[in-house]
């Protein structure tokens, strides 16, 4: 793929612009009356859509994917560009002429991955700028902290990236759908394969990210090693963007364990990692067995950021740019085009995610989030990469193929970092609704 100049596409409105544009927010009132409801387009020419991500902090090279997906998906949307996944996607109510034939345009916040920020950017798109929609974010934490803010204020959260089980399971919502997949599945997927690879006599050592997301990810790799055998010799607490883990990654080395779990994410990862290898974990040998370390949740953007030291390191993933189905292929060559190499999961997510709203918004024929939820709700479709998926009614949780990847060791590229080693069919990672608490409340 060639380096194309990057062009932002779409509108990007500040809260000045919208007004005399004629949105009018409504403030966090939910529907007023049966016609109503927050931040209705009525008869303007356009619709907002709010696009929260990481811009800084420990998640910022995701958010800066998924930002360029957000556009991409925009502009395809408003029938620019090749169209990319809307030639691929079935069944399909979007036209490529905006929705409901209204433009879509967008405004954008930095959650910093923190939940406080991410609140306060969601909530100043809806109540300044007239978001009728809020997308984004790579964190669960503030993945669970949007989403409840969305659902008091009657607004439906597209989630990004959130791999929690909490998500979609006890923090659940009615204005709330996640298309990535979670814990729980990474578990399911990883645990066959960690068996074949390493057998079922193994010691393992967490670091766990502290918060939602490291307490569920540990929680599901440990339900599923444990079944298998192995035991649990610690599961030690880090802070989220520590940079320096080397405190953590001493004790591993007399601990007696044999696999080193990082339940990392973004460039604590890279950087957890980076150390393990420098602290000579990968060549050493414990109880009469080659030391381990695994990474149950990879993207390709931290297999970059790792370099060599990701070279055979099992681990799971929503999607990536490899697979060779036509949908998939189209938004890699679109993403491509637009921006010169391909795209990450988190992009992946992203881009789906928009489309889903906007074309449930087409096929509900409104705006209004209560019909749009209902268009959403056991939503079947395909031609969006992972196979066959399907939007659960009861926990608004998407289930479709996962994969686990494998560090390639023998890269073809600075992008063929990752090789996927098996693609886990849906039956082997669906769960039953209720596994996982929750109630999604009502739409009102």
């Amino acid at each position: 793929m060639s380096k194309m100049n990057y062009t932002r596409r779409g509108i990007l409105k500040s809260g000045a612009a919208l007004g005399a544009a004629g949105v009018a927010p409504s403030f966090f009132v939910r529907n007023a009356w049966a016609q109503d409801f927050t931040n209705n387009p009525g008869n303007s020419a356009s619709v907002v859509l709010g696009f929260n991500v990481p811009q800084t902090g420990a998640y910022a090279d995701e958010g800066a994917d998924e930002l360029r997906a957000y556009q991409l998906a925009v502009k395809h949307i408003n029938g620019e560009g090749d169209g990319g996944m809307l030639n691929t996607m079935k069944p399909l109510a979007l036209k490529g002429e905006g929705v409901l034939g209204k433009k879509v345009e967008y405004v954008t916040g930095d959650t910093q991955t923190k939940s406080d920020a991410a609140r306060a950017s969601a909530k100043r798109m809806i109540e300044k700028d007239g978001a009728i929609m809020i997308t984004g974010g790579s964190s669960s934490g503030v993945a669970i902290a949007v989403q409840s803010l969305c659902h008091e204020a009657g607004v439906i959260f597209m989630a990004g990236l959130t791999h929690s089980n909490d998500t979609t399971g006890k923090d659940r919502r009615k204005y709330g759908f996640r298309h990535f997949f979670n814990t729980e599945m990474s578990g399911a997927s990883l645990g066959p394969v960690l068996e074949s690879n390493f057998g079922k006599d193994r010691v393992a050592y967490h670091l766990t990210a502290d918060y939602t997301w490291g307490w569920s990810q540990e929680g599901s790799i440990k339900k599923y090693t444990e079944a298998l055998g192995w035991k649990t010799q610690a599961a030690v607490r880090t802070p989220l963007g520590a940079g320096d883990f080397s405190q953590y990654i001493t004790p591993v080395l007399n601990s007696g364990a044999d696999v080193l779990v990082l339940n990392h994410y973004g460039k604590d990862m890279v950087n957890s990692l980076t150390q393990a290898v420098q602290f000579g974990l990968r060549d050493k040998q414990a109880n009469g067995k080659d030391f381990q370390i695994v990474v149950p949740l990879f993207s390709r953007l931290m297999a970059q950021g790792a370099g060599e030291n990701i070279k055979g390191i099992f681990g799971s993933t929503n999607w990536n740019w490899s697979l060779e189905d036509e949908g998939s292929q189209a938004f890699v060559k679109s993403f491509g085009a637009e921006y010169g190499f391909p795209p990450s999961q988190a992009a992946h997510t992203c881009y789906v995610q928009a489309l889903l709203y906007a074309n449930a918004v087409e096929t509900a024929g409104t705006f209004n989030p209560c019909e749009v939820i209902t268009a959403l709700e056991g939503f079947k479709f395909d031609g969006t990469g992972n196979g066959p998926t399907e939007y659960r009614a009861e926990d608004h949780q998407c289930f479709k193929d996962v994969l686990v990847v494998q560090g390639n060791q023998n890269p073809s590229s600075q992008f063929d970092l990752l090789e996927v080693v098996q693609v886990v069919p849906r039956s082997q990672v669906e769960y039953g609704p209720d596994m996982l608490g929750g109630e999604l409340g009502t739409c009102a």
